[in-house]
């Protein structure tokens, strides 16, 4: 450095240092990072495990790219983003083993690249306490291995609303203009109606304050993961609107509806609550919940002391629209909907804790630490006893899935094979088998269609126990399995199917 020269200044969110001896603390941040990331894949192997079987979302979203699998119905809420996502994988092998460490390392990776792009907005300490808590959440952590898209929103969600902070800034950053563009873009990937939602309050200070450098970025990224969506609509569901109305149809026909309790319900450990009108959970497993926009609040408090309101409130904003539509206008609720909200949440939820824990002048408070590590620890505690329930419960789901597959392999259903009836979509999948449905959310063929297929390859019904088949297979055999009544159409060859 020039004698005389002042150092150059870097914003590190609480204060300034030189970057004479800011490299060196840049390191160690993004160290600090790279562990939280890592630790949340090695979290990810030892605590959910890569042997759990693919769940009924799963299967519909591999299928698409499976190797030996037939495509399962694909309705129009989906979008394909996680069919592209485990296409590496799925495209040539089977194992689910391998799917899910392939999902835990990137799942890994891309919070590391999520946090990273808030370098410079927020201290590493606070972007490292915020990884943190939001991947010991149960939700993250048993989410993070599978081929689910809320995740990959979430991060999508941070890496854009932290890179148009970044290029607001600083107009010449056209790293952070490239990273709007593929942080909108890997959202509406994965869910297009998510991603209009998460960029709402973005969408509008473009308008209000004319940045349309920033919004030709976002609204190009936006453009990119959501035109195959578009134009499935029209090839697939007759138009936009029609696509769109589909989807509302099946998830219960959207409008006005308070799900706050449902999503509360759901902490329990729900993948899915479906009608969602059981007994409210012990106060214990959901007071973090509550907590969490009180700790917002004072972090955006403690964000206008210190005349940083920008970078704190605006993912607060697009926190606040992404969650709107998963509390108040849905009939049901699951706790993987939230996701994007938690993550944009985390970093001003961690620096407030970073600020309640030491003072303005640089002082730890020891009370205050006392009470957030037991705080935490209890956290941990009730994150940690759900995730063990929901993979203990989930797990055993699947393996009675399996154990279905291979009494019908038993019973002469082998591929090439249909099935119809309960849960024909994800038993099917385990079989090899295709699914349909002639009534319901899934439908895609006919009783015609069923009884011409069964005049070729092995087709079973489905049914709950002591349940009735459909009318069609009434004739057809008859075998109780440990869950399911199974109607077998005669083997082609041993006569007409029934």
């Amino acid at each position: 450095m020039a004698h005389g020269t002042k150092p150059m200044l870097v914003s590190t969110g609480r204060r300034d240092e030189p970057t004479g001896t800011g490299a060196p603390r840049r390191l160690r941040g993004d160290l600090l990072l790279a562990a939280v990331a890592g630790a949340f894949t090695v979290a990810q192997l030892l605590l959910v495990g890569p042997a759990m079987g693919l769940g009924w979302d799963e299967i519909v979203y591999v299928s698409q790219v499976s190797a030996d699998r037939p495509a399962a119905f694909f309705s129009a809420p989906r979008s394909r983003g996680v069919s592209l996502l485990v296409w590496p994988v799925a495209s040539w092998s089977s194992s689910t083993i391998l799917l899910r460490v392939y999902l835990a390392v990137l799942s890994g990776l891309g919070l590391y690249i999520a946090l990273r792009v808030w370098r410079g907005l927020f201290p590493a300490r606070v972007l490292a306490g915020a990884g943190a808590f939001l991947v010991t959440l149960w939700i993250t952590l048993f989410y993070g291995p599978q081929a689910m898209p809320n995740l990959w929103v979430a991060f999508g969600a941070l890496i854009c609303v932290g890179c148009f902070l970044r290029a607001r800034a600083d107009r010449f950053d056209t790293a952070a203009l490239w990273g709007i563009v593929g942080g909108a873009a890997l959202m509406a990937w994965m869910r297009p109606t998510d991603a209009v939602w998460v960029t709402l309050p973005l969408l509008v200070l473009v308008l209000v304050r004319r940045l349309w450098r920033l919004g030709g970025a976002l609204a190009g990224g936006l453009a990119a993961g959501g035109v195959e969506w578009i134009v499935e609509a029209f090839l697939a569901f007759g138009g936009l609107r029609e696509r769109l109305n589909e989807a509302s149809r099946i998830q219960g026909d959207l409008g006005w509806n308070i799900a706050v309790d449902d999503q509360m319900r759901s902490l329990m450990g729900y993948a899915l609550c479906r009608p969602c009108n059981g007994e409210l959970p012990d106060p214990g497993i959901y007071l973090w919940w509550l907590t969490l926009p009180l700790l917002a609040g004072y972090g955006l408090f403690v964000a206008v002391r210190s005349g940083r309101t920008r970078r704190t409130l605006l993912p607060l904003a697009c926190a606040t629209t992404a969650a709107v539509p998963y509390l108040f206008l849905i009939g049901y609720a699951a706790p993987r909907f939230l996701l994007p909200a938690y993550a944009l949440l985390a970093i001003p939820v961690a620096d407030a804790l970073f600020h309640l824990a030491v003072g303005r002048d640089g002082r730890r408070r020891p009370v205050a630490i006392a009470l957030i590590a037991l705080a935490l620890a209890g956290h941990l505690s009730v994150q940690f006893s759900v995730l063990t329930a929901t993979v203990d419960r989930t797990t055993r789901a699947r393996i009675d899935w399996a154990r279905s597959a291979s009494e019908l392999h038993r019973l002469g259903v082998r591929p090439p094979c249909l099935l119809t009836g309960r849960d024909s979509i994800p038993i099917a999948f385990y079989t090899g088998c295709a699914s349909g449905a002639v009534l319901g959310h899934n439908a895609d063929t006919t009783e015609a269609a069923i009884l011409d297929t069964a005049r070729r390859d092995p087709v079973a019904a489905l049914a709950p126990r002591h349940g009735a088949g459909p009318g069609y297979a009434r004739t057809w055999e008859l075998h109780r399995l440990p869950r399911l009544d199974v109607r077998v159409a005669p083997l082609p060859g041993a006569g007409g199917p029934g």
